[in-house]
């Protein structure tokens, strides 16, 4: 594995060159440099100089105006399952990047590779050719936690040694053509594997978008690589159309801007005097978070493209349609600005979402995400079926594999005037959502008269306490206890056996702050607490769901941990509450 491949050369390089760039860096290398059109080879003493020379120059280093891309050099028969991740963030937490992973397929291994980087570097099998492949699609240039992951596949010697198969790369070119850090050149991505753009055309400018007999909407495909689906049949009657663009995010660009100057000709053409937005359609579940803190998000986008954005009102969704309606005013370039903005928000969210809900069906086993009604699946073109999602426990540790899980009891705060709406008329809120969950679901007497929160006390197995809360959640933007730009964040309470508290908090705060940094959620272990008369005492989280779920498992995964070590025999000194893989 000490074969390096260094592709995006220059015509111009020479032998010399690579020698001078390598002496430079101090890297090593035991055979003179083989320097083909736009590609090189070498090899290195060791695997410790290759990783280096991959560390050091791999899109860092320019050599006649081109930068280098260094990765190892794998014959094709060798490129199956196995393949090196680097340039991982260092405080990552191994449960992070197993659901990270686990979105692509099922993973047989996942080691450590010693570095003398910052970062971290993994070297990962994945059960079969198609998930590896569909895996360095996604991850590779990929952004996690502001650095960019670099992936490459790296000798598989157990590959059958049959010639070229259906398990090469896709997505990268012949070795000589330019390389390129972004997943996916040269070839289509799957598009259902990512969320698509949704826009609202004017009914009267539909004809002209799909062209006679299909021309135009067959060039805009063709020119932008996309998928688009322009839903005619929808709202029969109504004065505007729904239309659905798969593509890579650069690719949904290109073929909305494409469409706003076809509708700006048309509106020429027939003397339509009226101003026409852009009007793009997302999920409620994702709006909180492209609105930001004190709308402070779309501020900076309208600041940055000179635009002005509008969003449809909550009132305005119901159980069929879920969707809120972004209007932006512009030019048709300003329009194009703000769109990239607003998708690359809208994407974060769902992506941070979907890993988030990864996490939950591994911890949480038999739990049907799909069933929560999260996202709209039913939606044309709305993200992928968690049906792909690996089996729960594949990816072990969560402390309930064995058995059935055990019930819980969460106190969630929520304010005091939305009591009404979550018993609703007659308790029948309160009663479905009972029976939805599976758990049990009680508001507690206020404590006081005036008292501005009042505390849902639900009972139930972990599965019970997600649908649960996540409902609750939901409830309340729907019914706007919270604003329009405001994101959910309640406070629940758990109790934990005092013995265990201090395995919460972990030495000097370690433990806690790592879960505060995985989950995004504020956890706080109050001092000088007096147990109960069960001897427990009571830990706060603090965010918005997910996080509060996160959170509420990996507490629980630290209890369960200490009960295992309690059962056989009592053991003095703390262990890590979260290992590490050796």
């Amino acid at each position: 594995m000490n074969k390096l491949y260094i592709g995006n050369v220059s015509a111009e390089a020479s032998e010399e060159d690579f020698e001078t760039i390598f002496e430079q860096s101090k890297i090593p290398h035991s055979s003179p440099f083989l320097v083909k059109t736009g590609y090189a080879f070498v090899d290195c003493p060791d695997e410790k100089a290759a990783m280096k020379a991959i560390d050091v120059l791999s899109g860092k280093v320019e050599l006649h105006g081109k930068v280098l891309e260094v990765e190892h050099s794998v014959p094709k028969r060798q490129r199956s399952c196995k393949m090196q991740i680097r340039n991982i963030p260092p405080h990552m937490q191994w449960e992070v990047l197993d659901g990270m992973l686990a979105q692509y397929g099922t993973v047989e291994s996942c080691e450590q590779v010693n570095t003398d980087t910052e970062t971290a570097v993994v070297n990962v099998r994945y059960a079969a050719k198609d998930q590896a492949r569909l895996a360095m699609e996604k991850l590779n240039g990929s952004m996690m936690e502001n650095y960019a992951l670099k992936v490459s596949y790296i000798p598989d010697e157990t590959a059958a040694a049959e010639g070229p198969s259906a398990g090469g790369r896709r997505g990268f070119n012949a070795r000589g053509t330019p390389r390129s850090g972004s997943p996916g050149l040269g070839a289509r991505p799957k598009m259902q594997s990512d969320i698509p753009l949704r826009i609202l055309v004017p009914t009267q400018f539909v004809g002209a978008i799909i062209g006679k007999e299909g021309a135009t909407i067959r060039n805009i495909t063709k020119q932008t690589h996309s998928k688009i689906d322009i839903h005619r049949k929808e709202n029969a009657g109504a004065a505007e159309k729904p239309i659905t663009i798969h593509s890579t995010p650069e690719g949904c660009s290109n073929a909305c801007t494409t469409i706003m100057e076809i509708m700006q000709k048309e509106a020429i053409d027939t003397k339509f005097t009226e101003a026409i937005p852009l009007k793009i359609l997302a999920h409620n579940n994702f709006v909180g978070r492209l609105i930001g803190k004190e709308g402070r998000n779309l501020k900076k986008i309208e600041q940055d493209t000179g635009t002005k954005i509008t969003i449809s009102a909550l009132l305005d969704l119901t159980v069929y349609n879920p969707e809120r309606t972004i209007t932006v005013n512009g030019t048709v370039e300003a329009c194009a600005k703000a769109e990239g903005e607003v998708m690359k928000k809208i994407r974060e969210s769902y992506e941070s979402d979907m890993a988030a809900m990864n996490l939950q069906s591994n911890l949480i086993p038999g739990l049907n995400l799909n069933a929560l009604g999260l996202f709209p699946s039913g939606a044309p073109g709305m993200g992928p079926s968690m049906s792909g999602l690996p089996p729960p426990g594949a990816h072990g540790g969560s402390g309930y594999g064995q058995g059935h899980p055990e019930s819980e009891t969460v106190h969630l705060f929520i304010p005091a005037l939305a009591v009404g709406a979550i018993i609703g008329k007659q308790g029948q809120h309160i009663k479905q959502l009972s029976h939805f969950a599976g758990a049990s679901i009680k508001i507690a007497p206020a404590e006081e008269k005036d008292s501005i929160h009042r505390v849902v006390i639900i009972i139930g197995t972990p599965e019970a306490q997600f649908k649960a809360q996540c409902r609750i959640f939901g409830k309340l933007k729907e019914e706007n206890f919270f604003g329009p730009k405001e994101e959910v964040k309640l406070e629940a309470h758990i109790k934990v056996p005092s013995f265990a508290a201090g395995r919460v908090i972990g030495k000097g705060g370690k433990t806690v702050n790592e879960l505060q940094n995985l989950t995004c959620a504020e956890v706080v272990v109050p001092r000088d607490q007096t147990p109960d008369e069960n001897d427990q005492v009571i830990v706060k989280i603090i965010g918005h769901f997910f996080a509060c779920q996160l959170a509420q498992r990996k507490i629980q995964e630290i209890l369960a941990q200490v009960r295992r070590q309690q059962q056989p025999k009592p053991t003095s000194g703390a262990q890590p509450p979260l290992p590490r893989r050796k």
